[in-house]
């Protein structure tokens, strides 16, 4: 049985380059609407109840978050085009949410299509809208979440709830303030991308942590910090200067 398809843009020579990336698809396709504004788009998508979403975040003076927020139906797998800049792409990322940039490239499109067509389950919306939310609506730490990927779904947390993250090969381990641990097929550098300085730093080549949660600097030849669960970590020759430089900074 094929998917229902659902493209909301206000630009005609947009919708029909989607059109044709999407004729390789044919086989995996029941059905495409298409949508040229917000009231059409939330008329026509609570009716179609699409399998994936191809969202435009600007649509005239509107924007594609005003399309969702006015959905009853949002059990389909979501996908952004945009041309917005790097704040918006960053916030995808800690969302975990799919995103096309345009102009759309084919190599690209075939690499999301690829991945929605092996999902055995929809997206959980909600949550990660709300992580979404979190980054393009806020400037404090305090109210930003990030998307975690896990074996049995996904993991919505607060950036402040994290203690540390910890390599291992192509996984991270992820450390809470309230003792859980979650193992991300994610490397460290993927988290490292996004928690940056000032709030995190990469103390070690296997340690990403939160320097909200670092009780203690011990002199050394790189030294070691003590974090707040009482876990001592090295911190590496080469990363030193830059971490005492950021601790002096955190000082004032």
């Amino acid at each position: 049985m094929g998917m229902n398809i659902a493209i909301v843009d206000d630009e005609q020579h947009c919708i029909d380059a989607l059109l044709e990336l999407l004729n390789h698809y044919s086989e995996h396709i029941a059905s495409i609407k298409t949508y040229g504004n917000v009231e059409a788009a939330v008329k026509g998508i609570n009716s179609f109840k699409p399998d994936i979403l191809f969202l435009d975040i600007q649509l005239q003076d509107q924007t594609g978050f005003d399309v969702l927020k006015q959905l009853r139906f949002k059990d389909f797998n979501l996908v952004f085009c945009t041309a917005f800049e790097q704040y918006a792409i960053t916030a995808f990322k800690f969302s975990a949410m799919d995103y096309l940039l345009k102009p759309i490239a084919g190599e690209e499109f075939n690499e999301t299509m690829e991945k929605l067509l092996a999902k055995s389950e929809k997206d959980a919306l909600n949550g990660k809208m709300q992580v979404l939310m979190s980054h393009l609506e806020s400037s404090g730490q305090q109210h930003k979440k990030i998307c975690i990927p896990t074996i049995d779904g996904y993991v919505f947390l607060k950036m402040q709830e994290i203690i540390r993250c910890q390599a291992d090969v192509n996984y991270t381990y992820i450390f809470t303030a309230d003792q859980q641990k979650f193992v991300v097929s994610k490397t460290l550098k993927h988290f490292e991308d996004l928690l940056k300085p000032p709030h995190f730093f990469r103390v070690h080549n296997s340690h990403l942590v939160n320097m909200d949660y670092i009780q203690k600097y011990t002199k050394g030849k790189g030294g070691f910090v003590t974090l707040s669960d009482q876990t001592v970590l090295e911190v590496s020759t080469r990363r030193k200067d830059e971490f005492l430089r950021l601790c002096k900074l955190l000082e004032k």
